[in-house]
């Protein structure tokens, strides 16, 4: 597994053994930034990286232009790599590392901006999604108009909460991609 693009570009990072962590190929990382970067949302972007895994999409966000993530896990063994793979890169004040349950990250610190950029990429058929989405959007992590980067399976169906908007969907593979916008938030 390799950083696609950008300063971090080509730079390996470090696998989870088994399959308790599904990191996202590089092959769709590479087609999720592209989409990102033609729709503008990547330089300077305030990123958070839900269910973080092994922290590859908040890492590439960094890599290819966005000033700031948050990494958001509740898995031990996910939460340590992704930091294990932000350390490896000397990825320093950029990175904020929170060991929380995406699905209820209560209010947001006034020491953290809102979000801009949100990656989600939770376990599978856990329906997870629209908790996540519901917990960012009730806890006012969200900035209005903020982009959320969906990876599910690819039969998924659920509905997202209100004020988030799917605006492109994609299959590839086993994997759906949507991209929503998140025309709502809770003011600053």
């Amino acid at each position: 597994m390799r950083i696609v693009g950008g300063k971090y570009g080509s730079r390996i990072l470090k696998a989870p053994s088994g399959d308790a962590i599904r990191p996202t190929s590089d092959k769709l990382r590479g087609a999720i930034f592209n989409m990102l970067r033609s729709r503008g949302v990547l330089d300077g972007a305030m990123a958070i990286d839900c269910f973080c895994g092994t922290g590859a999409l908040g890492i590439e966000a960094l890599s290819q232009g966005a000033a700031q993530c948050v990494f958001v896990d509740n898995s031990r063994a996910s939460f340590d790599l992704a930091k294990e793979n932000a350390a490896a890169l000397k990825i320093g004040s950029e990175a904020e590392f929170i060991f929380r349950d995406a699905t209820k990250m209560g209010a947001r610190p006034q020491t953290i901006p809102t979000r801009t950029l949100v990656f989600l990429d939770p376990p599978y058929r856990k329906n997870f999604v629209p908790q996540a989405l519901e917990s960012l959007s009730q806890g006012g992590w969200l900035a209005a108009d903020a982009m959320c980067v969906i990876e599910v399976e690819k039969d998924f169906v659920a509905a997202l909460p209100p004020g988030i908007s799917a605006v492109d969907e994609r299959i590839y593979g086993e994997t759906k991609l949507i991209l929503a916008i998140a025309s709502s938030s809770v003011p600053e």
